[in-house]
């Protein structure tokens, strides 16, 4: 069975280690690839420099809005522009409480839309549920398979 690998895009260090801290506390132990701003996101994803022999494609991309050099929506914009990556799950976790940031999202083709809760607990349980769901419930679509007609 293939690796399922997690792409967390976030600019925020502190985030970055409260989600691994919530992965280990639920035991998730799928190897959690960061990039920490969307342009660093689009190189993993698109396979540029120092990216170009990517090992395999993610089973989940956990993506925060407000990023650096390119912002999430416009990374999720280009993740389903791309064939290569237009099918990927994409959940967009962020701390934005804009009605337009969640109909965008959506709108680009966002799979799921949480915002992150500001208690340690609701946060831990958030991210539980989020990789039960993405990692072992969701079936992914055969990337490497897939032929365009």
């Amino acid at each position: 069975m293939e690796e399922r690998i997690i792409f967390l895009v976030e600019d925020n260090p502190d985030d970055v280690e409260l989600i691994r801290l919530a992965f280990e506390r639920n035991r998730i132990s799928n190897e959690v690839v960061v990039a920490s701003d969307g342009v660093e996101a689009q190189d993993y994803l698109f396979a540029v420099g120092a990216n170009s022999k990517l090992r395999a494609m993610p089973a989940v991309i956990i993506l925060d809005l407000k990023l650096p050099k390119v912002d999430g929506l416009e990374v999720l914009r280009r993740i389903r522009a791309n064939e290569r990556t237009k099918l990927l799950p994409v959940v967009i976790l962020t701390s934005s409480i804009e009605e337009q940031d969640l109909v965008t999202s959506y709108k680009l083709g966002a799979n799921s839309y949480i915002r992150k809760p500001v208690d340690f607990n609701q946060f831990v349980e958030a991210v539980r549920e989020l990789g039960i769901y993405w990692l072992l419930l969701n079936e992914p679509p055969p990337l490497g398979k897939m032929k365009i007609e």
